[in-house]
């Protein structure tokens, strides 16, 4: 397997990972999110713990998309490719802010609120504005950033390049600004971050990425000048002349 196609693959796999991790994930921290006296109850714990962990190993194959594709959009647009790499990046961190505030919460329900003589008032108040926080880095990070990313950047880099079929890459240069503009819709207050518009400004975004890791699992990229003359088994260090 050449470097391109195991690439390809590589990248694939990641993309189906967020997809397929990021879903149940959400779902496992349901009792806690629903629940506004969770700190004060029995508590689904482990529940929530396991959904912590598979937004780990999300956040993990978000920042790998972007570095395993790197040495190949590099030679699209060196900038526009490191734009998209810390893009990502940065989404993966804020994830990883909102793993923290649910775990705190699982930690002060452990500590305090079980113990004797616990006074509810300030552990409600904290476990509010930990859950909050968790929306607000979910509104941040899989919302804007992965708007601005994975459907703009990455979207753009495809369609120049044309590693994909282009009417695959329209779906991220079109998905990406509306969960972009839907994300700045529910942050002034428009409508709310779980809505009928949400879901369906979110659409595009999500046949992206899923059609996108699927074709490179099973096609691998289209013939590119990006790829021609690579050498089997390495990165390429050049830069396509034509820069996008």
């Amino acid at each position: 397997m050449n470097f391109t196609r195991k690439t390809a693959l590589i990248t694939g796999v990641l993309f189906i990972i967020t997809i397929v991790f990021s879903i149940p994930g959400a779902l496992l921290y349901g009792p806690l999110l629903n629940d506004p006296n969770y700190i004060l109850g029995p508590g689904a714990d482990t529940q929530v713990a396991l959904g912590a962990f598979l937004e780990i190993v999300v956040a993990a194959a978000n920042i790998g998309t972007a570095v395993v594709l790197f040495p190949i959009l590099r030679r699209q647009s060196e900038g526009i490719a490191l734009g998209y790499v810390a893009s990502r990046i940065v989404e993966s961190t804020i994830i990883a802010v909102g793993i923290l505030s649910v775990l705190s919460v699982v930690t002060l329900r452990q500590d305090f609120a079980a113990g004797p003589g616990a006074d509810a008032a300030p552990l409600l108040a904290a476990g509010h504005a930990l859950v909050a926080l968790h929306g607000s880095t979910f509104l941040l990070g899989p919302g804007l950033l992965a708007g601005f990313g994975n459907g703009l950047l990455l979207g753009y880099l495809m369609y120049r390049s044309g590693l994909v079929p282009r009417p695959m890459a329209l779906l991220g240069l079109i998905g990406g600004p509306l969960v972009f503009a839907s994300g700045i819709a529910v942050l002034f207050g428009l409508y709310d971050q779980v809505s009928v518009w949400s879901g369906i400004f979110t659409v595009p975004e999500f046949l992206w990425e899923a059609s996108l890791g699927i074709y490179l699992i099973v096609k691998g990229f289209r013939a590119s000048p990006l790829t021609a003359g690579m050498p089997d088994g390495v990165a390429p260090s050049g830069r396509r002349g034509a820069a996008g």
